[in-house]
């Protein structure tokens, strides 16, 4: 079903009282906070975390309020992921694909399939994804298969860099269907033996996300779970994005956050500091001030980024191509200029917090440097120098951002 043919009467998730909303969570999210260094040092995996999420409702907050959810705007939700991610940045990525996966659903026809998934979101069902392959994948293949097999659709294949998937009920697999070689989102349930998963992630940073292989072995899927991949939603690169925007954005509010206790508690000071006391000290105050605009500014612009998003959303159901269009091009493009600034404002500030402390705010005990390791992480998604390279060649030649990115091997030079 396209735009131009949807009821005017849809129910949409156009926004709701924030600070009402924001409420409801964040007990959860100082409770999540108090455990973050420990899971940090430990890398263990916020398995009883994402539970209380769940319980509390956290996964259907963009769901209409029709529906059962909290019908939230995106950006109230990048909002609320920041504020999450100030108290562990590792879990608004683990929940990176089910947000994604909730968008492409409420972006869905309306009908009996849709309303199925909104209520499992609304019951607390959560999506992980499994979307990457490596090895000697080439670029646009795809070696994952939904295959007819025993009177049943099953999948088989590995992904890697499936972020969350091990905490979910459901995982989005980006798979090619053996029969009209099309490609397809397979919604598979975990709850069976043919999926395997392993935390093998490697990474210096974001270690609890929860990523790393997942195995799919005779898998299987119901066939109204087999999702034609050219529906899903137009604005997905640009929301995987907003999500990154809001771990950054939320790691370094935690930066600033921590720095700042520091700074307060400290009662060592050097004899060519400015002050007896480092909360007092000129400099210090400076350094502290300058990241703080810095998380102010990067914010900003994380949430700010949104508003596009949520105009091609709401677009999708407003019968004009050319606004749709518009809106997708504008959340592709501008989630690409908050990226490459909010990268650089976060990666500054988690760096010069340690110009605030001494020696000693290098101890292991105090896990500062994670701030840095999670940001130069979540950073390194979507390479920066191609997004730069994008939003300048729409400057000045109006050329149209790419909407699906994927990565494999090239064509070998010699």
């Amino acid at each position: 079903m396209n735009s131009e043919s949807q009821p005017s009467h849809l129910p949409l998730s156009r926004g709701t009282d924030y600070e009402q909303l924001a409420a409801r969570f964040r007990p959860i999210f100082h409770r999540i906070a108090e455990g973050a260094v420990e899971r940090e040092r430990g890398r263990t995996l916020p398995y009883e975390q994402v539970t209380w999420l769940k319980e509390a409702g956290f996964g259907a907050v963009r769901v209409p309020i029709e529906h059962g959810g909290a019908g939230a705007s995106l950006p109230q939700l990048i909002q609320l992921l920041i504020e999450l991610a100030e108290a562990d940045s590792a879990l608004p990525q683990a929940l990176r694909g089910h947000f994604a996966f909730v968008e492409d659903r409420i972006n869905a026809a309306p009908g009996a399939a849709r309303d199925k998934w909104l209520a499992r979101f609304v019951a607390g069902d959560i999506v992980g994804n499994a979307w990457t392959e490596v090895g000697t994948v080439k670029l646009g293949e795809v070696i994952t298969r939904v295959s007819f097999q025993d009177q049943r659709w099953v999948v088989n294949g590995t992904k890697y860099y499936s972020t969350g998937s091990i905490f979910a009920d459901w995982i989005d697999v980006y798979a090619r269907r053996d029969d009209n070689g099309a490609d397809v989102i397979a919604a598979i349930s975990t709850r069976q033996p043919g999926v395997r998963q392993s935390d093998d992630w490697d990474g210096f940073g974001q270690r609890t996300t929860g990523s790393g292989t997942s195995v799919f072995d005779n898998a299987r899927v119901e066939e109204e779970n087999l999702i034609g991949f050219s529906t899903r939603f137009k604005y997905q690169t640009a929301f995987y994005q907003l999500v990154l925007l809001a771990v950054l954005a939320g790691t370094g509010r935690a930066a600033l956050r921590d720095v700042s206790h520091e700074v307060r508690r400290r009662t060592r000071v050097y004899s060519h500091g400015n002050a007896g006391r480092v909360s007092e000290d000129a400099q210090v105050l400076q350094v502290v001030g300058k990241i703080s605009a810095r998380i102010y500014a990067a914010e900003a612009a994380a949430v700010r980024a949104a508003h596009p998003s949520q105009r091609a959303y709401e677009a999708r159901f407003g019968g004009d191509a050319k606004a749709e269009n518009d809106a997708n091009v504008a959340a592709e493009i501008e989630s690409a200029q908050a990226q490459i600034v909010v990268a650089d404002l976060v990666l500054q500030a988690t760096t010069e917090l340690f110009n605030a402390l001494g020696a000693s705010g290098v101890s292991e005990s105090k896990l500062l440097d994670r701030h840095w390791r999670n940001a130069r992480t979540a950073a390194s998604h979507n390479p920066l120098i191609y997004k730069e390279r994008i939003v300048g060649d729409w400057e000045i030649n109006g050329t149209e951002p790419p909407y699906v990115w994927q990565i494999g091997n090239g064509v070998a030079t010699a």
